[in-house]
């Protein structure tokens, strides 16, 4: 096959697939992994692609700012509503539960019963002001310095907080999933989601729809680094996939 048609051919996978690791392209191009290596440096200089760990990502996926939170407010609603209420139904009485920052973690709290009782521990002040309404949830508050906004908690006070915290469940907010991992936003907040995840028995990540193939700037984990995707769906088929290769699930209404 001639490199031009390569190129080619690798710039449409990307394109239908919005990420594709090296061994895959390895296996469509019936080509060594170092040619596919080349290909994929050649076609970064030329801006049609970039090289993420393990692969390639379309050169306009990664997402450098997330829009305002007056702006996340009020989209997507129904969409967020749902996982909310999915990640919700995981959560069992007298359980100590992680509920991470954004809207869509917003919406886990507010599914939370008015009668539930157990822990909730938050770096977002604004669940932790939704869950203080019931009365037999005890609100933990890991401190640190706050983002407008999100009301969001970040620095080593946070990142100490967490790590001293033993869950039995954690559901971490997400700026973009696809198979290189979860990804986010904020750089803070980044350690303050590995802190999460570590100390969590079980690890979910919240993510509607728009956030599914998409890549934020700053890696928080693999995909092996959490247990359950929670979104409304339909999850892309190779993302899916991965996860399950990463044995891990997706749950889905």
């Amino acid at each position: 096959m001639l490199a031009a048609e390569r190129h080619r051919r690798i710039v449409a996978e990307i394109g239908r697939r919005k990420f594709v690791t090296t061994d895959a392209l390895t296996e469509l191009l019936g080509v060594s992994r170092e040619t596919v290596r080349r290909d994929l440096a050649l076609l970064e200089r030329r801006g049609e692609l970039a090289r993420v760990h393990g692969g390639a990502t379309g050169s306009r996926a990664p997402v450098g700012e997330e829009a305002p939170f007056s702006e996340r407010t009020g989209t997507l609603m129904a969409q967020k509503e749902a996982i909310g209420r999915l990640a919700a139904g995981l959560v069992a009485p007298h359980q100590t539960v992680v509920i991470d920052v954004g809207t869509t973690a917003l919406e886990v709290a507010r599914a939370l019963p008015a009668d539930h009782v157990g822990v909730v521990a938050t770096p977002s002040l604004l669940v932790a002001a939704e869950v203080s309404t019931r009365p037999r949830v005890e609100v933990l508050v890991s401190g640190g310095r706050l983002r407008p906004g999100d009301l969001a908690c970040s620095n080593a006070q946070a990142v100490t907080f967490f790590g001293d915290l033993r869950a039995d469940l954690a559901f971490v907010g997400s700026g973009g999933v696809t198979p290189y991992g979860l990804t986010d936003f904020h750089l803070d907040e980044v350690a303050t989601k590995r802190a999460i995840l570590a100390g969590a028995a079980q690890r979910c990540v919240l993510a509607d729809s728009s956030k599914l193939g998409r890549t934020a700037v700053h890696r928080v984990c693999a995909l092996d680094g959490f247990d359950a995707l929670i979104t409304e769906g339909p999850c892309p088929e190779d993302l899916a996939t991965a996860i399950e290769k990463s044995r891990g699930t997706v749950i889905e209404p």
